[in-house]
């Protein structure tokens, strides 16, 4: 989309001639011109295709010629009228044309690559009227894209018509030749003539499709594919131009519109650039990155502004003729690659073979032929415009190895001009491609050694020098003395090849310069080389030992990975830890719990075993270690812990230095191609221990770190659940010595630090031992964390440690204890009994009598307690806990409790013994009575001489079997003779169911 940037050229444009103007003559008589062009006055357009070029008159007829302008085929397009426009895609011509019999004019489509057999010219596959309203109006352009898919076609009434989907309808089969998609009326404009059409082509940028419509005094742009497409056209500037005086540019982005100030550059939304170049221009035409103008034919003069004019008059005899002046232009570059004029005139400029072709009114066909890239080249170099030399062999596409002799020939202009500089900015940039013993023997001068630095530093750079390129440049910085180029070598260098293509070798003992370096005092550059080649050992003791530089040593030793970083952690901890607290126990941290390399390894060694450790199971046991508090914390010169693989490595790591050559240069910024992230064993976190001794602070940030990274595991638990990736490696068993270890250790640095602290600080301490003793899911060793709660005098911990343990009754004797230990909390301590009591007596009854014994051990305690006395006597009474003889005697034991205490406890059991013995007694005194009167009834009813008629058949009380059906069934079991012995059962029966029927 170009952009709304007017530029203004310059006044006099640079003018160059590159392009030779060369007659076309006829191939069988090369004194004369073509054949076909004799009939030049009749020809109505030409236009480039596929097959040739297409030549149309004004008798209806067309003729395509070959590469030497003879005429391959031909036929009569429109009968009985003339072609006006033609346009041709894929093998696929449109023209459009009059014809006598038809008042509109006609749209033809035809294939140029099949041959219609009875008339031996190209198949019509289409012919159809353009008619837009009821009056015809004369075509004035033509734009096809170059897919076939969309006509566009401009009428003189300012009416533009656009035919969609015409492929599909050309290659659709159908023999209708009328069968085309009906066209759509896009812009009308009766004040303004259409001038110009043409197809923006979809890019990477732009995957639609539009259409540039050029007036006489506007142009508009119409979005003809993708969404919003169908709208009216957007108005893009208010400049217009005559017919003719519109093109594409090469690119078939931009709209050209020539008018005689200037050519204006049109995008899609508005107007770009403008290029200044006055004259009266009759028509423009695009070739590559050209531009063709062609003037309207006018009288020479020799006070002209062009010189090209002026040029004439001076060598032309006749005054009165009339000339048409021709000018390419070179609009990206800015300069006029030809000018010329032309006494015959200029009928039509059509491209032919990749080539300009300029045919005259008399029928003769000149070719604007352009010169060699070469030629041009070797033009611009003769006026020292270098720079658009540059710019020409980008348009052109020249390859690099051309460009880069541009640059040389550059410098070396440069360099002739004493500009000593820029001589060397070009030559570095043949690098690559101009032998740099060509550039090195112009810089060896003792007043251009800083310029022969620079181009030998760039060369290092692209990898592209030697062992002697090397030499040469560090002697330079020698003889210049400059430390700040030295350093800039040695850090931006990357890459180094030998002459036999082979490894890469170094063209000095890397040993020797490292050890000179760390001498000399130079410990940057030092550092450097033994991190660029690796020499892990080295680079950590200049940088500790010799530079002081933590924290260089720290990255480094992150990049190193988990393995090495284990090894020289265990020599340079605790130093590292004095001078860099924070981001050391991070990496100590990162080193336990992650799970991946921190770098990426660049070789395929198996990783070393590691110790298995011994450590013990907490802080504890670290603090007999023999360590001088008073010294400082230096590094000890003794070798690294005795682990067996990684000394092995240390070792061999130095019998390597005796060798010259370094490890293949490493690469930075990315790993190379065969790296491979794999998963790494994590070292327990146990070996670290010591190096905390005196950072608390730090040990507790490690170990809390470690908890929730590697194992989930924290303090609060309502936090969102941690997610910890799975160790292939893992060994349980140990592991579950870690966690326990871990906590242990906080444990006690929770307990320790609480102690030493102020208020606030303590209290924060204090809840986090709580909140780990409280955790089920922490790992915590129990008895470890009852010695450490006993040791600290922690008394929260010891009694949330026994209720945990299920020890309540050892909780409740710890507060009797307190009590009788005496101090100022004595109080505190009995209350905290009859807490205990009220929350664990419930579960546990054999508590009251403990506490019971407690509460009336003493005149103060009963005193102070009274009312939890006689609570807890309701209790023992609801809950049946105790006798009351055993709750006597319990009182009864010494002369703190007296009966006053227990009277109305005693009253009350006495009174409600005494109640129940009353209400036994009356129950017992029911039952009797009730029963005499049953039996009464009984014997009643065993009276023969007095029947009675029962008339309820139920039992009121139970609704069971009636007393008729009992006595149904004692007659049929007892005869009438015998029936004095059935009243008796009768009897017994009728005194079980009442007894059944009282339950």
């Amino acid at each position: 989309m170009a952009s709304r940037d007017t530029q203004s050229a310059p006044s006099a444009w640079r003018q160059f001639t590159f392009f030779d103007v060369v007659p076309v003559k006829d191939v069988h008589d090369l004194g004369s011109d073509p054949e076909i062009f004799k009939k030049t006055p009749e020809f109505s357009c030409i236009t480039p295709t596929s097959s040739g070029t297409a030549v149309a008159d004004i008798h209806g007829s067309l003729y395509v010629l070959n590469r030497d302008f003879e005429v391959s085929k031909s036929w009569v397009a429109h009968t009985s009228g003339r072609v006006t426009h033609m346009a041709e895609r894929k093998g696929i011509l449109v023209t459009l044309g009059e014809e006598d019999l038809v008042r509109q004019p006609l749209l033809k489509v035809w294939d140029l690559n099949i041959s219609d057999k009875k008339t031996g010219g190209p198949l019509l596959l289409r012919s159809t009227k353009v008619q837009v309203g009821n009056r015809p109006h004369p075509v004035t352009t033509l734009a096809l894209s170059s897919t076939l898919s969309y006509l566009a076609i401009g009428l003189g009434d300012g009416t533009v018509i656009l035919y969609r989907h015409l492929d599909q309808s050309i290659f659709s089969g159908t023999s209708n030749l009328t069968t085309l998609p009906k066209p759509r009326v896009i812009h009308e404009s009766p004040s303004e003539p259409i001038t110009g059409l043409g197809f923006r082509e979809p890019d990477e940028e732009n995957s639609n499709i539009y259409l540039f419509i050029v007036t006489t005094n506007r142009v508009l742009c119409y979005q003809v594919s993708g969404r919003g497409s169908g709208g009216t056209p957007t108005l893009v500037d208010e400049v217009g131009c005559a017919l003719g005086c519109a093109t594409m540019d090469w690119h078939a982005k931009n709209m050209l519109v020539a008018r005689d100030e200037a050519v204006y550059v049109c995008g899609v939304e508005s107007r770009g650039a403008s290029y200044a170049y006055e004259g009266q221009k009759l028509s423009v035409h695009t070739h590559r990155n050209y531009l063709v103008m062609v003037s309207p034919p006018f009288s020479p003069s020799a006070s002209a502004a062009s010189a090209t004019v002026r040029n004439f008059v001076t060598r032309s005899t006749d005054a009165n003729a009339e000339i048409t002046k021709v000018t390419v232009l070179d609009l990206e570059n800015k300069f006029v690659a030809f000018s010329s004029t032309f006494t015959d005139g200029v009928r039509e400029i059509f491209l032919a073979s990749d080539e300009v072709y300029l045919l005259s009114n008399v029928g003769k066909l000149t070719c604007l032929e352009e010169k060699p890239t070469s030629t041009k080249l070797s033009m611009l170099y003769a006026k020292s415009q270098f720079l658009l030399a540059l710019n020409l062999a980008k348009t052109q596409g020249l390859d690099s190895s051309s460009v880069a002799d541009i640059h040389r020939q550059y410098g070396d202009h440069l360099y002739n001009k004493a500009d000593y500089d820029g001589a060397t900015q070009q030559y570095v940039k043949t690098i690559g491609h101009v032998q740099p013993s060509y550039v090195i023997r112009k810089l060896l001068d003792a007043q251009r050694i800083h310029n022969l630095a620079t181009y030998l530093q760039e060369l290092h750079a692209l990898g592209l020098a030697n062992s002697d390129h090397t030499t040469l440049l560090l002697n330079t910085y020698t003889k210049l003395k400059d430390v700040a180029r030295l350093d800039s070598f040695i850090k931006t260098e990357s890459k180094r090849s030998s002459a036999d293509g082979g490894s890469d070798e170094l063209p000095f003992d890397l040993d020797t310069a490292i050890r000179v370096c760390r001498q000399a005092g130079y410990f940057e550059h030092a550092s450097y080389l033994a991190k660029k080649y690796e020499r892990h050992e080295d680079y950590l003791q200049i940088q500790i030992e010799d530079a002081g530089n933590y924290k260089d040593a720290l990255l480094y030793l992150r990049r190193m990975g988990t393995e090495a970083t284990e090894s020289n952690l265990a020599r340079y901890g605790r130093a590292m830890l004095a001078s860099l607290p924070e981001e050391t126990t991070q990496l100590l941290i990162d080193v336990c719990t992650s799970l991946t390399p921190l770098t990426i390894e660049t070789d395929e060694r198996s990783p070393p075993s590691r110790q298995p450790s011994t450590g013990g199971p907490s802080y504890l046991s670290y603090l007999a270690l023999s360590r001088d508090r008073g010294a400082p914390p230096a590094v000890a010169p003794g070798p690294a812990p005795p682990v067996a693989d990684r000394a092995s490595q240390h070792d061999s790591s130095h019998e390597s230095r005796t060798a010259t050559p370094p490890p293949a240069t490493p690469t930075h910024g990315q790993p190379p191609p065969h790296a491979r992230i794999t998963t790494v064993k994590r070292p327990s976190p146990r070996i670290y221990f010591p190096h905390f001794i005196d950072h608390k602070e730090k040990f507790m940030q490690f170990l809390e770190s470690v908890a929730l990274k590697r194992w989930g595991q924290r303090l609060d638990e309502t936090g969102v659940p941690v997610v910890v990736e799975s160790d292939p490696f893992v060994d349980a068993q140990a592991e579950k010595a870690d966690q326990i270890a871990v906590w242990n250790t906080l444990l006690e640095l929770y307990l320790s630090s609480s102690s030493s602290l102020d208020s606030s600080e303590k209290e924060a301490f204090i809840d986090k031992a709580l909140q780990l003793l409280k955790s089920e899911h922490i790992p915590c060793d129990p008895t470890h964390a009852l010695i450490l709660c006993s040791t600290q005098n922690f008394t929260p911990g010891l009694v949330l440690l026994w209720e945990k343990l299920g020890m309540y009754e050892d909780v409740v004797r710890f507060w009797m204890d307190k009590y009788a230990e005496g101090g100022s909390d004595s109080t505190d301590a009995s209350s905290e009994v009859i807490r205990c009591l009220d929350h664990y007596g419930p579960d546990h009854p054999h508590l009251y009598p403990l506490v019971l014994r407690f509460l009336t051990s003493s005149p103060d305690l009963l005193s102070r307690h009274t009312a939890d006395v006689t609570k807890m006597l309701e209790h023992i009474d609801a809950e049946n806990i105790m006798p009351p003889l055993n709750v006597v005697q319990v009182l009864s034991r010494n002369g703190v409790a007296s009966v006053g205490l227990v009277k109305q406890w005693l009253v009350s059991r006495i009174r409600e013994a005494k109640d129940e013995i009353e209400t036994d007694k009356a129950l017992t005194e029911s039952y009797r009575t009730e029963s005499q009167t049953k039996l009464k009834q009984v014997e009643e009813l065993s009276d023969p001489d007095h029947p009675r008629v029962f008339h309820v058949t139920q039992c009121s009380a139970c609704k069971g079997v009636s007393v008729i059906t009992i006595l149904s069934a004692l007659i049929a079991l007892a005869p009438m003779e015998s029936f004095g012995k059935s009243a008796e059962i009768m009897r017994d029966l009728l005194t079980n169911m009442m007894s059944s029927c009282r339950k």
